[in-house]
């Protein structure tokens, strides 16, 4: 058995869709679990649905939803023909899901809205690979995945509850697999037990796929991207960057703990502990190798460089320049937890600590002001955090030398630097 997982790239045009029903069609593996993400830049429209209701903003709100039906509708429409009026009835139901929450005002915080809207992005991308995959003779099952996937309510960051969730696999899609039907279901999203939807973080759909491979002990999992292979760099960043055909999982481990966007970082784990094979593989030519990430040493690897940019830095000074001590650092931990912010770079002094973050700015705001509590708050916007793994003398002279630092981590095989 195996899954697969297309990103939205994959399915944001009536011909991505067919292509990639094109990709199944010659895959010859009886058993398969097919995740996908939603169409697109849908999930970025749909923020500014969450947002613009989230302002009280109700007309712009179902406006901007209803340029998203319509874009849904077309796609279908120009997919479908026997299945159309079945796909058709099922969007709309979703649509109405979202409608009836945006007629509504608000009275919880942002991030509880921001998952039951955005979280539909996935229920129609997948409604219409469905039915399009049948309509071409693709037999295949569609599943709800809020109904597997059981998270707390920690929105837009949910963590699965793997017990339950295992218990729904073997209940609901291990008959289905069995009885050699294929499943479409969606990555990203699940559901509180009081079935609120959730979402697991921006990029989630891999990890979504990275557990159904776990659970059902599959053979490998493979990630069909826009790009031929996993690259030492964002080739949007830097144009000249170059295939990593082989990765071992702890190096792909590193480069998303330091931010690189190809795998999300909670992805490997689940792979990692039963040792499933990971490929990435380019959805616009099947026929490319790829690269495979698996339980295998890679040695002589070029600099791999993240570029993470719209950084912020906060500096924290003790008030009475005491010590930082364990006390100071245990309740700052505690408020990272509280609102959900993870530091992307750390650095301590002896009356200071200094963290950059991903711009969130709710968040940042509610942790800076529990922070001046203790301790005198400078914020910092605007920065870039590069990190260089396996650097060298000409990666530190194009990366890192000349630009404006103010914090630079340098260890044997990393390099650290934000900067302006």
């Amino acid at each position: 058995m195996k899954v697969y997982k297309f990103g939205g790239a994959s399915v944001n045009s009536a011909e991505r869709v067919a292509n990639v029903a094109g990709i199944l069609e010659r895959c010859s593996e009886p058993e398969l679990v097919i995740v996908i993400s939603a169409m697109g830049k849908t999930t970025n429209a749909l923020e500014k649905v969450a947002q613009a209701f989230f302002e009280n903003k109700q007309d712009a709100a179902l406006q901007l939803f209803e340029e998203i039906k319509k874009q849904h509708i077309t796609v279908a429409k120009y997919l479908l023909v026997t299945h159309y009026l079945a796909c058709e009835a099922r969007l709309k139901d979703f649509f109405t899901e979202v409608e009836w929450l945006l007629h509504d005002q608000p009275v919880r915080e942002y991030d509880y809205y921001y998952d039951q809207i955005v979280s539909i992005g996935e229920l129609l991308s997948t409604c219409i690979v469905s039915f399009y995959l049948n309509e071409r003779g693709i037999t295949n099952e569609w599943i709800d995945v809020r109904d597997i996937f059981r998270t707390d309510d920690n929105f837009r960051d949910a963590n699965i509850e793997l017990s339950f969730t295992q218990k729904n696999i073997e209940e609901q899609v291990l008959p289905l697999i069995k009885n050699k039907k294929w499943i479409v279901t969606q990555g990203f999203i699940g559901a509180t037990d009081e079935n609120e939807s959730t979402t697991l973080g921006r990029e989630g759909s891999d990890y979504s796929a990275a557990l159904f491979a776990n659970l059902l002990d599959a053979e490998s999992l493979t990630i069909w991207k826009d790009v031929q292979n996993v690259m030492n760099a964002d080739p949007k960043e830097i144009p000249d960057a170059v295939p990593l055909p082989s990765l071992s999982y702890s190096e792909v481990i590193e480069m998303a703990y330091y931010g690189a966007q190809v795998i999300h970082p909670k992805t490997i784990k689940p792979l990692q502990n039963k040792n499933i094979p990971l490929y990435v593989k380019c959805f616009l030519d099947a026929a490319l190798p790829g690269t495979i990430i698996h339980n295998t040493i890679t040695k002589n690897l070029p600099p791999i460089i993240v570029i993470k940019r719209n950084q912020v830095m906060m500096e924290l000074k003790t008030k009475d320049f005491a010590f930082v001590g364990d006390a100071h650092a245990y309740q700052l931990y505690q408020w990272f937890n509280e609102h959900s912010l993870r530091p992307t770079l750390t650095q301590n002094g002896a009356i200071s600590l200094t963290f950059a973050f991903d711009n969130w700015e709710d968040k940042i705001a509610k942790f800076s002001s529990a922070a001046a509590g203790l301790f005198d708050v400078h914020v910092t916007p605007g920065l870039t955090l590069t990190t260089i793994r396996h650097y060298d003398a000409e990666a530190l002279n194009k990366y890192v030398n000349e630009k404006e630092l103010l914090v630079k981590q340098q260890t044997v095989k990393n390099i650290r630097v934000l900067h302006r």
